[in-house]
């Protein structure tokens, strides 16, 4: 997969994209990431890619033409990447949706600054918004970054162990399962004695049904779309009841 990212700001997507798993992918081959500078197809001659928004309101507003201009720079005949403007206004992003982008053989990132983008450029390009939260930020460079990460540990060589991916929070419905590493007891509080057991269908399990109770406890709106058999629906419920009715130990 190959992923532009348009930004007035390269150096600063080029300082993530460089450092621990994504860097070495790089390095390798496993994915193409290039960051592109608009600035550098301004017709201004000042270097200008912003002006005052018509009808006025706070702020400055990137103009059409270097971002139309970069844009096509990145399209070769009859080519037409997936276009992304990450904004607020657009969807927020899943592991759904992460999925379906990763399975695509480029995309191309439009970071907006600024009070925004010029929208006649928006209709004429992009193919999608996407949001990273009901939040507002400076600039879509991190959101950028948080779309690129989470697309390319999709992606095959880039993971060092390539089942780490289906055991993370989000991959199959469900959030992760608690982990535990050296000691075994810290500040009064030990490792669950079936981890140091070494039986690995028993692990298995209660990884399980530990993702369930705290996709239950943390994120229960997963649960409407999680792959769920009979098995998790009868601890689901027992969780529910024992919720409703706690123990005299735990009142």
């Amino acid at each position: 997969m190959r992923i532009d990212i348009m930004t007035l700001f390269p150096e600063m997507c080029e300082a993530v994209l460089s450092e621990s798993i994504l860097g070495r992918a790089r390095q390798k081959g496993a994915v193409e990431i290039r960051c592109v500078n608009i600035r550098d197809f301004t017709a201004d001659k000042h270097n200008r890619v912003d002006d005052a928004p018509y009808g006025g309101g706070m702020g400055m507003l990137m103009q059409t033409q270097p971002i139309y201009d970069c844009y096509q720079s990145l399209c070769g005949a009859g080519e037409k990447p997936h276009l992304i403007y990450l904004s607020p206004q657009g969807k927020t992003l899943t592991q759904e949706r992460v999925k379906a982008l990763s399975a695509l053989p480029r995309l191309v990132l439009l970071c907006g600054h600024y009070e925004g983008v010029d929208e006649r450029v928006l209709e004429e390009i992009v193919d999608e918004e996407i949001s990273v939260g009901d939040y507002v930020l400076t600039g879509g460079e991190l959101p950028a970054l948080v779309l690129t990460d989470a697309v390319c540990r999709m992606l095959d060589g880039v993971l060092p162990n390539e089942e780490a991916k289906a055991l993370e929070s989000h991959y199959n419905g469900l959030l992760e399962y608690p982990q535990y590493t050296r000691p075994p007891v810290w500040h009064g509080r030990a490792v669950p004695e079936v981890l140091l057991s070494g039986h690995h269908e028993n692990i298995e399990k209660w990884r399980h049904e530990q993702a369930l109770r705290r996709t239950a406890e943390k994120r229960p709106d997963l649960l409407e779309h999680a792959p769920l058999g009979d098995d998790d629906r009868r601890l689901l419920e027992t969780l529910k009841t024992a919720s409703i009715h706690p123990t005299e130990e735990t009142q």
